[in-house]
C-alpha cells in the first residue's frame, strides 16, 4: 500500500505537465485543424529557456518560468504568423510537411546552440523530501503540481469566461460563421498558436528541472502529447486535463508493478485499446471525430 501511494503520488506531479501538453496540442488541433509536429520542440524551448534564464543568467527562477513561457507564446505566434498563415487553405499534406520542416530545424538549431550535453537547471528548493506519511516528494515536483493545476484552471477560465476564449470556441464551431459574425479568424488562429505554444513550453520549463534538459527531449513529449488528445477528444480541453493524468498513472503504475523498461509502452497500449473500442476519444462528444 506504501508503495502504491506513492505511485500515486508520482503520478498526480507528472499528470499536471502532461495535461498542459494536450491541451495546449488539442487547442491547436480542434481550433485550427494543424497537425503541430513542433508541439515537441516547443516543450523543449521550455527547458532550454528555463536553463538560460536559471543558470546562465542566474535569474530568479520564478522569473525564469515567467519569461520562458512568455517567450514561448512569443514563438508560437511567430510560428503561425511566418509559417502557417502562408499555408492558409493549403492541403493537409503540404502543411504537414512544413511543420515536419520547423520540427527537423528547430531540433538542429537547438544542437547547434547547446550541443549534446545534457543540462541542469539549479532551484531554490530545499533537497531535503517532503514526507506526509508514507510519502516522500520532492519539494520542487510539489511546485510542479500546484503550478501546472494553476495553468491549466487559469487556460479553463481562459477558454469559457473571456471573450477570446468564446471567439475561440465559435472559430472551433464553425470558422465561417464566426467570421460572418465579426471575428477575426486569423488573429484567433494566432492566439490559438501561441497559447498551445506556451503551455507546451510551460510543461518543459517546469520539468527542465525534475530531470534535464536536451536537445532530444522533445521527441517522446510529443508523441505523448498525440496520446492525450486521442484519450480526451479533439478540442477537449477537459478530456485533454484528464487524459494527461491517465496516461502519467498509466505510466507510473505501469512502470512500478510491471517494469520501468516498459514505461513510456503503458500509455500507448492504453491509446490502441481506446482507439478499438471508442475511436472519438474518452471525452469527445457524439460527432466528433479525431482528425
Amino acid at each position: 500500500m506504501d508503495q502504491l501511494t506513492q505511485h500515486i503520488a508520482n503520478a498526480l506531479i507528472l499528470g499536471g505537465t502532461y495535461a498542459l501538453l494536450g491541451i495546449g496540442l488539442t487547442l491547436i488541433l480542434g481550433i485550427m485543424k494543424v497537425v503541430n509536429f513542433t508541439h515537441g520542440e516547443l516543450y523543449a524551448f521550455g527547458g532550454f529557456m528555463a536553463y538560460y534564464f536559471a543558470a546562465q543568467l542566474e535569474l530568479n527562477f520564478f522569473v525564469s518560468l515567467a519569461f520562458s513561457i512568455m517567450l514561448g507564446i512569443l514563438l508560437g505566434a511567430m510560428i503561425e504568423r511566418i509559417l502557417l498563415r502562408r499555408m492558409r487553405g493549403a492541403d493537409i499534406d503540404s502543411t504537414m510537411i512544413v511543420m515536419i520542416g520547423c520540427w527537423i530545424a528547430m531540433q538542429n538549431f537547438a544542437l547547434l546552440i547547446w550541443g549534446g550535453v545534457a543540462k541542469s537547471v539549479p532551484t531554490p528548493f530545499p533537497t531535503e523530501p517532503l514526507i506526509i506519511g508514507p510519502v516522500a516528494v520532492s519539494w520542487l515536483r510539489v511546485f510542479v503540481l500546484f503550478a501546472a493545476g494553476g495553468l491549466i484552471l487559469a487556460t479553463y477560465l481562459l477558454m469559457h469566461k473571456s471573450p477570446l476564449g468564446k471567439a475561440m470556441r465559435a472559430t472551433f464551431q464553425d470558422r465561417d460563421t464566426a467570421s460572418l459574425m465579426g471575428i477575426n479568424v486569423n488573429a484567433i488562429y494566432t492566439a490559438t498558436f501561441a497559447l498551445g505554444s506556451g503551455l507546451a513550453t510551460a510543461a518543459g520549463a517546469l520539468l527542465g528541472p525534475v530531470f534535464v534538459v536536451t536537445t532530444t527531449m522533445g521527441n517522446m513529449a510529443a508523441l505523448k502529447a498525440f496520446a492525450i488528445v486521442i484519450l480526451g477528444g479533439l478540442g477537449n480541453i477537459q478530456g485533454a486535463a484528464i487524459g494527461g493524468f491517465i496516461l502519467a498513472f498509466a505510466e507510473e503504475l505501469g512502470s512500478g508493478y510491471i517494469s520501468s523498461g516498459y514505461r513510456d509502452a503503458m500509455g500507448f497500449i492504453l491509446i490502441i485499446l481506446v482507439l478499438m473500442f471508442k475511436p472519438t476519444g474518452l471525452f469527445a462528444t457524439r460527432g466528433e471525430r479525431i482528425g
